[in-house]
């Protein structure tokens, strides 16, 4: 059963990335860069100052970076214990893929996957009743994770288990900031 999921996700990988078009490399290689999304980082954070009460926004801005070093510790911890090395390091493909990118270490899972929809449902679940088209901010982990079958470093298994975890830890993040913050910030505020 793994070797066949092995295999399917070999095969997506190279069919996906064979997709790419050499005009729209340079697009792709910017679209993967985490520094591209700093305006949309900020965005998140003017949204949420402008949105919530000032402690409120402080409260909900540090679940947002407690959650990015949770995910990244867990995603570092699972590369160094599954060590899969990436389609550019791994030589039975790397000749035939496309490679945009040549990163070390390892491929499973994808941190830029799990880190983009992590961010991205906290901010959506904490918006959502305040702003109805706050939805439109998935396309930002969709493009960022596609970009990395494009660029020839994750396989499609290491972006869906990515984004798995990035949303389940999202969602656990708001449970407890619900469980212990809100109750707080109600016995805070002025009556």
């Amino acid at each position: 059963m793994l070797d066949r999921l092995l295999q399917w996700d070999r095969e997506t990988l190279l069919y996906l990335n064979s997709l790419g078009i050499e005009d729209y490399d340079s697009y792709w290689s910017v679209a993967t860069s985490i520094n591209t999304w700093i305006p949309l980082f900020l965005l998140f954070l003017i949204l949420v100052i402008a949105k919530f009460p000032k402690k409120e926004a402080s409260f909900i801005t540090t679940t947002v970076l407690l959650l990015l070093g949770f995910v990244l510790l867990m995603m570092n911890l699972t590369k160094d214990f599954v060590e899969r090395l990436r389609p550019n390091n791994n030589a039975e493909i790397n000749t035939i893929i496309r490679i945009l990118k040549s990163p070390e270490g390892y491929s499973f899972f994808s941190g830029h996957a799990a880190t983009s929809f992590a961010i991205t449902t906290l901010i959506v679940l904490f918006l959502r009743k305040k702003i109805r088209w706050v939805w439109i901010f998935y396309f930002w982990p969709l493009i960022f994770s596609f970009s990395r079958i494009y660029v020839g470093v994750h396989y499609p298994s290491d972006i869906l288990v990515g984004a798995f975890f990035g949303l389940l830890s999202a969602f656990l993040f708001y449970a407890l900031y619900n469980r212990f913050i809100v109750p707080y910030l109600l016995l805070t505020r002025p009556l």
